[in-house]
């Protein structure tokens, strides 16, 4: 962290004296690297955030990375952003945000209003974990088929016995192609052996 920028203590303070009442809090790291992160109650994410991006001392104006986790106990998820200021050459801020629970308690605000990179970021996690961001411009699953029915990064996912069907693009493509040229759809036929 560049000594120039504010400690997660003082930003963490800073927040609060601009929102009170706000559930903001520091998250020590027992990691080597020791970095604590700040984490905001869902009421009050995107307006926190947007006072670290719109602070003149943070400018914390790019969000680098969005990334889920999932915590079965105490049974919520989390998702984690790390924000730089690219204007004022600092950081990072690492930003947490936590569900309500595993299960029907699980939106948190979209933060691609206040950060243009969180879109296709808040989307992997959405498809991954199942963290539905309200006010995401586009929130549909990224990586998996719209009728996968589970959230893969979850603990508690058990992986199907098989993977026999995925539709994808190139099924209605080869479909499209065969009824406008059946010849070229019908199997090839079986190469001669080779005279040895």
């Amino acid at each position: 962290m560049n000594p120039a920028m504010e400690t997660p203590e003082q930003i963490r303070d800073r927040l609060l004296a601009r929102f009170p009442g706000a559930e903001i809090s520091l998250v020590p790291n027992p990691a080597p690297g020791a970095q604590p992160s700040l984490c905001v109650g869902a009421a009050h994410l995107r307006e926190a955030a947007v006072f670290l991006r719109d602070d003149d001392a943070l400018r914390l104006d790019y969000c680098s990375n969005v990334t889920g986790i999932d915590w079965p106990k105490p049974g919520h998820l989390e998702v984690v952003y790390h924000l730089y200021s690219m204007a004022l050459r600092h950081g990072p801020l690492v930003l947490r945000a936590r569900t309500g629970n595993r299960a029907d308690l699980v939106s948190l605000p979209s933060l691609t209003p206040v950060w243009r990179s969180c879109e296709f970021q808040e989307r992997e996690v959405f498809d991954l974990y199942g963290v539905v961001f309200e006010g995401h411009p586009d929130l549909r699953r990224l990586l998996m088929w719209d009728e996968f029915k589970d959230f893969p990064m979850r603990k508690d996912y058990v992986e199907p016995p098989d993977y026999e069907w995925e539709p994808t693009a190139h099924d209605a493509v080869a479909a499209k192609a065969a009824l406008q040229h059946p010849a070229a759809a019908a199997p090839s036929p079986a190469p001669s052996p080779e005279k040895t």
